[in-house]
């Protein structure tokens, strides 16, 4: 009797769809609702005050997207505003709610000015000047914020208050200063550090009116959304940002993780300082406090704090911004106009935080469901 070789089935393709499309569709639908929510709510307080909603979203585009020197413009902001995008990101991949990169920014782009006064008035190439006032603008930036980390871990202080205080505290050391011992004769009604003259002034890049800082905010991003994606560092810091309890007990050094990103998130904020002060003013002053590393926070939880998403968001914050004085024009409404949608923007984003893992339909089917 011949026994028959049975073969065994092959093993059904699964039609689910794969977990991380799902977590993707999740993290991209989400913000495009709250972007839509918030949209509609300013359109309802506009028609409150008697102006047309849809007269306001065309300007917003003529402003930001209407023609190659709007485009330049709000890339031109939306340059800081990435590299503040990531110093609130890298923090927040390990589970800390980072908000001094305004300081961080400010003490930065201070450190660098004066460290070119002396360079400069000596007569310094500006090939060397200019690389170590990035060198010590990032310096600074990490040290402020590494210092915040160390207070996180070693004394339990809570980071986002710790770093809002010293936020202030940045921006007092720059005032005292740049209205005292560093201050220029020159700057009588804005007070100024000495001006480091067009010759040490970062150019735009070839065929555009837009300063290196946004290539270097481009591939800043690349290169952490490959450090925190691709590398071990990158898996510990998501490790300790789930539960920072469990890291420790499985061996991994959760103290030095929260200084290196934190002092990486100043480094960002630092080397944007430099920018501000290289690229567009040319001095410190009190120009520097401009509010970006505030609205870098919106633009990283927007991006759900992914570097490669930080770009594109910072791009449409920078067309919002640039934007604001066509609205004033057009409409006869304030420039602030612009950060009251962005506080709505920032509300409804708080709220579609509670709304992640509540949908079914970006959740994987249990191996047994039919429905």
């Amino acid at each position: 009797m011949t026994a028959e070789t049975a073969t065994p089935p092959a093993p059904a393709k699964s039609a689910e769809p794969d977990i991380r499309l799902l977590k993707l569709a999740e993290a991209v639908t989400i913000p495009a609702l709250a972007l839509i929510a918030s949209a509609l709510a300013f359109s309802v307080f506009l028609i409150l005050i008697g102006k047309d909603p849809v007269q306001f979203y065309q300007l917003i585009w003529t402003g930001g997207f209407g023609s190659s020197f709007s485009f330049q413009n709000s890339l031109q902001r939306a340059a800081p505003l990435i590299l503040t995008g990531l110093a609130f990101a890298i923090p927040a991949r390990i589970g800390l709610t980072m908000i001094g990169g305004e300081g961080a920014l400010v003490l930065g782009g201070f450190t660098a000015a004066a460290m070119a006064i002396p360079l400069v008035s000596s007569g310094v190439t500006p090939w060397i000047t200019l690389p170590v006032m990035a060198a010590t603008g990032m310096l600074t930036g990490a040290l402020w914020l590494g210092f915040t980390g160390w207070l996180k871990h070693s004394r339990g202080v809570n980071e986002t208050i710790a770093s809002l205080l010293l936020s202030y505290i940045a921006i007092a050391i720059m005032n005292f200063f740049v209205e005292g011992l560093l201050r220029d004769p020159s700057s009588a009604n804005k007070p100024s550090t000495m001006p480091i003259g067009d010759a040490y002034r970062i150019g735009s890049m070839p065929g555009t009116d837009v300063h290196w800082g946004l290539a270097a905010g481009i591939v800043l991003a690349i290169a952490l959304w490959v450090l925190m994606s691709r590398t071990t560092f990158g898996f510990a810091a998501r490790m300790t940002g789930g539960n920072a309890r469990a890291a420790k007990a499985q061996g991994l050094p959760v103290g030095t993780l929260m200084v290196v990103s934190c002092m990486i998130a100043g480094a960002c904020a630092g080397l944007a300082g430099f920018f501000e002060v290289a690229a567009i003013h040319g001095q410190a002053n009190a120009s520097l406090v401009a509010g970006y590393g505030f609205t870098g926070i919106l633009v990283s939880f927007l991006a759900r704090h992914n570097p490669i998403a930080i770009v594109p968001v910072a791009i449409l914050f920078g067309a919002l911004a640039a934007a604001g004085g066509v609205i004033q024009r057009r409409m006869g409404m304030p420039d602030a106009t612009v950060l009251v949608l962005q506080g709505i923007l920032f509300v409804v984003l708080l709220v579609s935080e509670t709304f992640y893992g509540r949908f079914k339909i970006f959740q994987p089917k249990a191996s047994g469901d039919r429905t």
